[in-house]
Formats: C-alpha cells, structure tokens, sequence
C-alpha cells in the first residue's frame, strides 16, 4: 500500500514540474499589479545603445475592439517616454518612417521579421515593437461614464545582432470605479474621481514597462566621460613669494 505522504510529496513534485514550463511572466512588484514583464538571463550581456520604435500593429483580441489611432497614439506615448530616459539613443521617428516606406506592410505574420528588417535599415542595435489587442475609449463624460476606457497592449524589445527577443511587456487595464475596487485608492485620488481617456490608461502602461526596460539593459552612454584634470607640476604658495 503506497503511504499517503508518498503520495504528497509526487502530487507537489508534479506541481513544480508543471510551473516551471510556465511563461516566466512577472508583475512589476510594488509598481504596476497590470504591467508583466519578462526578459531572458542574458539581458545585461546585450549591448544597446541605439534603440528603434516601431509603431505597434493592431491585434484585437477575441471580442475586444481597437480604435482608429491606437499605434499612432501608443507610439507617441512610447517615444515621449524613451526620450526622457537617458542611456539610450533613439532614431528619429522621420526615419523610422522612411525606412518602413521602403519595406512591405507589417502583420501579426511577420512582425517579427520587419522589426529586424527595421534595426538593419535604421542602424539600431534593437528594435522596440508589439501588438494591441485592446483600446477602447470611454462613452461618456469625466464624471458620468457609462463604459470606461479599456487598454490592452504587449511589447517586445528583439536584439538585432542575434535576432532574439531579449525582454517583454504585456499590460491589460480597464479603469473601475472605486466601489467596484476598493484596493485602487491611489489611482483614484490621482485622476480626482474621474473616468480617465484610453491614452492616459496607455501612458501608465507604458512608463512602468518601459522603466522596467531602462532598469534591465546593460546600456552603452555616449560621449566621453568628463575628467578633471590632475595638476603635474609643483605647488608653489603665492603667499611665500
């Protein structure tokens, strides 16, 4: 008869097993519960200074809906936030532009492969792109919304030397009322009690992404580090002579 602890200790051991060929999808702690990241163990060996970013794709999700403008809108949101983050360098959105003139229509098939694509033409040593599956703008007003704002995005960061995907991002929020989430207090007080437009949804996605980002590269800084120079020649006191 096979004794019950036996039985435990092979229940839990599957267990383990199972959780370990999960997706290593980790929230950002003590930040953002809707962001989740992921990166590989070699990040930090990555070297990256010039980073390109490529508009994100539509993908709605199944019964999900994205509005006319959610790429344009979550790009800028993408840029504004990257350029205030010193350490890297970002090619300018004209030419991104003209490089993406020059390539075929980008889909979910080959997203992937106009990314690279894209860091070739444009020199970058990575390429910032992904989908959204969801942008839904509120129906009604700041203080009398009858659907609220729903943003949906993932984003990925492919190294262009070895074609990996070396770090990614997926982040899903729908505003609730206070009622309906008595533990998000702060966002509360922060939007004053009002029903708050899809890009301001997307803006916090995207700054807690992409801080989590800047934390994780091994980022290569421009220019020459400022040195004082050492005085080689003997001291003579003014006073003395």
């Amino acid at each position: 008869m096979i004794q019950p602890y036996r039985v435990k200790m092979a229940l839990c051991g599957a267990l383990l097993l199972c959780a370990s060929c999960a997706p290593a999808w980790v929230p950002v702690i003590g930040k953002n519960p809707d962001v989740q990241v992921q990166a590989v163990r070699s990040i930090k060996q990555v070297r990256v200074r010039r980073i390109a970013v490529m508009p994100p794709i539509d993908a709605p999700a199944p019964g999900s809906t994205v509005e006319e403008g959610a790429s344009d809108s979550l790009t800028a949101e993408l840029q504004a936030k990257m350029a205030l983050d010193a350490g890297w360098q970002i090619v300018p959105e004209s030419d991104v532009a003209d490089a993406m003139q020059k390539m075929p229509p980008t889909n979910a098939a080959d997203l992937r492969q106009n990314a690279l694509e894209l860091g070739r033409k444009t020199l970058a040593d990575a390429v910032l792109y992904g989908e959204i599956e969801t942008y839904k703008e509120r129906v009604g007003s700041d203080y009398a919304a009858s659907s609220p704002a729903s943003v949906e995005f993932t984003l990925h960061l492919l190294d262009i030397k070895n074609g990996q995907v070396i770090w990614s991002a997926h982040f899903a929020k729908s505003q609730k009322s206070l009622s309906e989430n008595v533990f998000d207090v702060v966002a509360f007080v922060q939007n004053s009690g009002r029903w708050v437009r899809a890009h301001e949804i997307a803006a916090e996605g995207v700054d807690q992404a992409i801080e989590d980002l800047h934390k994780k590269l091994n980022l290569q800084m421009e220019g020459p580090s400022f040195r004082i120079p050492e005085y080689q020649g003997k001291y003579e006191n003014p006073a003395t002579q």
